[in-house]
């Protein structure tokens, strides 16, 4: 009897695994040339690791920062007055963020999103400058250029991910631009 319950578990076992298989589409198919088992088999220590400030205020802000460029490069001018204003709220709590309360306030009370795109450039300038003189304490941030923002003036954002995701263009021209410079 203890023979043909293991056996039935064995079978039942295998049944699972063969039906389970069954069915399934390869999440890879139309790309040819790519390793199906790369992405499988990758160790974990490949996922970049996230950029956090030496400087905890810093961090707040930045987390709002990503949402502001987000709702910028959705397009979405109300979604971005509201990151701007939690951008204005933790601003005022850092020694240097008299610029960055100043821009946040900006882009929170423009009712066009192209003004929220002009102050979020100004916003940009002085984040960066902030990061760089705070510096990480771990991960590596990007430093982003389009040339043709502003009407051909240029203007930087960061990034935490070397993929172009322009948020001055919006959907128009989402790949738009370069990374010039990294911060580590």
């Amino acid at each position: 009897m203890k023979t043909i319950n293991t056996t039935m578990t064995a079978l039942t076992a295998l049944i699972f695994m063969v039906s389970c298989g069954e069915g399934k589409t390869d999440r890879n198919a139309g790309h040819e040339g790519h390793d199906s088992t790369a992405t499988a088999t990758a160790p974990a220590a490949a996922t970049p690791e996230k950029a956090k400030f030496k400087e905890d205020k810093l961090n707040a802000v930045y987390q709002h920062y990503i949402h502001l460029t987000t709702a910028l490069t959705n397009d979405d001018a109300n979604e971005a007055s509201v990151a701007a204003n939690a951008i204005e709220a933790g601003s005022k709590e850092m020694a240097d963020g008299v610029t960055l309360a100043a821009s946040a306030a900006k882009i929170s009370s423009a009712t066009d999103i192209n003004a929220q795109r002009e102050a979020y450039s100004t916003m940009s300038d002085a984040l960066i400058t902030l990061a760089k003189k705070s510096g990480l304490s771990s991960g590596e941030l990007y430093i982003d250029f389009c040339p043709m923002a502003l009407n051909d003036k240029g203007a930087y954002w960061i990034s935490s991910g070397r993929k172009i995701v322009n948020p001055y263009f919006g959907e128009k021209m989402k790949t738009c631009g370069e990374v010039k410079d990294s911060i580590k």
